[in-house]
């Protein structure tokens, strides 16, 4: 029998009280406050995000904290603090004595759920502790309470080490893999074999990406070819074949599609992101579409490109004009240089860069399954620590 089972078994063997939590707990909302407003410092300020929105000089909060993010997107995120804060668009949850200040925060985490669903508005959505002050919780002794913080604070630290030691793998994975890859395509040693370099716009046929008119639904209703965005290339990684929205062909300027196995680069916005699109397609304006000149795809591998375009990304990101939008050189661009190494050299990058970044490839989608897993089997037992038998029930 664990300790917490003797404690219950001591303590509490009929079950507990429940209790609403607006009958155990004081609710308190944040002061105003904007950016503009505040004093530097370096006291959080807590909005209607997950995270600080920014940093103040004083505090209106201070020890053990549960705040509650009052709007936004976030709006009912429960989040706990034991370093002074300042509430904003947001409220403090304070038990009484008879509960563990962090107990409530692990019960509200639990029921996180039910919390955003309690959002309000059309607009900006509000949560209200009013509605949080329905839910009821349980009142167990203060030591099994006590325990249950004790056993969930251990299994949270070790979720944190795991996670933390499975992004640190897949950080030393990509490190690797870039090392080898800036070492492979600097060109300073290939064993006397001689590499062309050409200006991109000698190797490359560029085009630039637009939005068709959104006014227009002949445009996009029923479309099936692919447009990218951004959002593709985060979705779903650098090889593309499909992509969240579509078009139709009317939405298609003169009916030319950007061709299969060509490269979309942003090169405003968030610049310096690439991913090689395999089907015939079209991207919005934040991307050039660069597609190697007929006269030499017989000299250039697909995957090479694609490899080196991870340096064109860097070279991208340190050459912009700021003035207005921010955005890439493109005079500058189009005289860069890209190598043409012989197609036996481009085999040889291509099969240790391809062996490196599956390795790499299979780290990253794997993490996210192995954490959602972890924290799965964390919330199961978080859920299973905090449910008690309502004292008197059959």
């Amino acid at each position: 029998m664990t300790n917490l089972e003797t404690l219950i078994q001591e303590l509490c063997p009929d079950g507990v009280e429940f209790v609403k939590l607006g009958e155990c707990c004081t609710f308190k909302r944040g002061t105003t406050i904007t950016a503009k407003n505040a004093i530097a410092g370096d006291v959080p300020v807590l909005a209607g995000g997950q995270k600080p929105a920014y940093y103040h000089n004083v505090s209106n909060r201070a020890g053990e904290t549960i705040v509650v993010a009052g709007s936004g997107a976030y709006a009912g995120y429960v989040s706990y603090w034991t370093i002074p804060v300042f509430l904003s668009d947001s409220f403090s949850v304070q038990p009484d004595n008879r509960l563990v200040v962090k107990f409530v925060y692990y019960f509200l985490k639990n029921i996180q759920q039910k919390i955003f669903a309690t959002k309000k508005g059309s607009g900006v959505p509000h949560v209200h502790g009013s509605s949080i002050a329905k839910f009821e919780i349980p009142l167990p002794p203060i030591e099994v309470q006590t325990e249950i913080v004790r056993i969930l604070d251990k299994f949270t630290s070790l979720e944190a080490e795991l996670e933390a030691e499975l992004e640190a793998e897949l950080d030393c994975r990509k490190r690797q893999y870039e090392y080898y890859r800036d070492k492979l395509l600097s060109f300073e040693n290939v064993g006397g074999q001689e590499v062309e370099w050409k200006k991109m716009s000698e190797v490359f046929d560029m085009r630039n990406g637009y939005t068709p008119s959104k006014a227009k639904a002949e445009y996009w209703e029923g479309g099936t070819i692919p447009w990218f965005r951004m959002e593709d290339i985060r979705e779903n990684g650098r090889i593309l074949s499909d992509s969240i929205q579509h078009i139709t062909m009317e939405g298609v300027k003169k009916g030319k599609l950007f061709p299969t196995n060509s490269f979309i680069l942003a090169t405003t916005a968030t610049i310096g992101e690439h991913a090689l699109v395999i089907v015939d397609s079209l991207a919005n304006q934040q991307f050039t579409n660069l597609t190697v000149r007929k006269s030499l795809s017989d000299r250039l591998l697909v995957r090479f490109v694609f490899h080196y375009m991870f340096i064109v990304d860097e070279w991208c990101k340190k050459n912009i004009n700021v003035s207005g939008f921010a955005s890439v050189d493109m005079n500058k661009f189009k005289k860069l240089e890209f190598p043409i190494p012989s197609l036996e050299e481009q085999h040889r990058i291509v099969s240790i860069l391809d062996r490196f970044e599956s390795l790499t490839t299979s780290l990253q989608s794997g993490l996210p399954a192995e954490i959602a897993a972890r924290r799965q089997q964390y919330e199961h037992y978080r859920d299973k620590l905090l449910t008690f038998k309502r004292k008197g029930a059959a």
